[in-house]
C-alpha cells in the first residue's frame, strides 16, 4: 500500500503570521498546501482572495492544491495557475459544463480535480473520470472547519476506487473534512491517497509532528 499524502489546509492557519505558517509547512513532511477559495454563495462562508494566495505562493516551496468552492470557477482558473496551482479542483455541483472546465484546467498544464459534496454520488463522475487526476470527497459539509466527519465517506471511497479501477485510471482520491489520527488509517485502507487536514494540524501543539503522524498511519 502506497504512503498516504498529506495536504494541510492553510485556511486553518494564523493569517497574521502567514509567512511563518507557510515556512513551517515547507519544512514539514507535508506533500501539498491545500488552498480553499470560498465565495459565500456556493458555500456559506468567505475565505480569502488572490492577494492572499499570491502571498502564499511567494513563500511556498510545496505544491499548491487549489480547491474552488465557488459558484463560477471558470473565470478564475488562469489566476489559480498564475498563483502556482499544481492541482485545481472544482465542484461537480457548481459546474454547468464540467467537461469543458476540466479541459480548460488541463490545457494550462495543471492537474484537474473534481470535488463532490457529501450528498453527491460518485457514480455521477463515470463520464469524466478518465479525464481527471483527482477527486476530492468532502467528508463534511463544505464551508466551515472543525466539523464532524461523515462516516459514509468510507463507502464512497470504495465505490470511487472501484469505478476508477474499472476505467483503468490512476485517480488520486483526496479526503477533505474531519480528518484526524482517529480515522486516517481507515481512510487509507478504504483507498484514499491524499488527506486534507486543517484545524487538526494547525491547532495541535506541534503541527509538524502531527503531519508526520498522519503520514505514518
Amino acid at each position: 500500500m502506497a504512503d498516504i499524502l498529506i495536504a494541510p489546509s492553510i485556511l486553518a492557519a494564523d493569517f497574521g503570521n502567514i509567512q511563518a505558517e507557510v515556512e513551517m509547512l515547507n519544512s514539514s513532511t507535508a506533500d501539498y498546501i491545500h488552498i480553499d477559495i470560498m465565495d459565500g454563495v456556493f458555500v456559506p462562508n468567505i475565505s480569502f482572495g488572490f492577494s492572499v494566495t499570491s502571498a502564499i505562493q511567494k513563500h511556498a516551496t510545496k505544491p499548491l492544491d487549489f480547491h474552488l468552492m465557488i459558484e463560477h470557477a471558470d473565470p478564475y482558473l488562469s489566476l489559480c495557475r498564475d498563483h502556482g496551482a499544481a492541482i485545481i479542483s472544482v465542484h461537480y455541483e457548481a459546474c454547468r459544463h464540467l467537461h469543458r472546465t476540466i479541459q480548460a484546467i488541463k490545457s494550462m498544464g495543471v492537474k484537474a480535480g473534481v470535488a463532490l459534496n457529501p450528498h453527491t454520488s460518485v457514480s455521477l463522475l463515470e463520464d469524466v473520470i478518465e479525464d481527471i487526476d483527482v477527486v476530492i470527497l468532502m467528508s463534511v459539509n463544505p464551508g466551515f472547519g472543525g466539523q464532524k466527519f461523515i462516516e459514509n465517506t468510507y463507502n464512497k471511497i470504495k465505490k470511487l476506487r472501484q469505478l476508477a479501477n474499472a476505467k483503468g485510471t490512476d485517480l488520486k482520491i483526496e479526503i477533505d473534512g474531519g480528518v484526524s489520527l482517529s480515522n486516517a488509517l481507515q481512510l487509507k485502507e478504504a483507498g484514499a491517497d491524499i488527506l486534507v487536514a486543517g484545524s487538526f494540524v494547525f491547532n495541535s501543539s506541534d503541527p509538524k509532528d502531527t503531519i508526520q503522524s498522519l503520514r505514518n498511519v
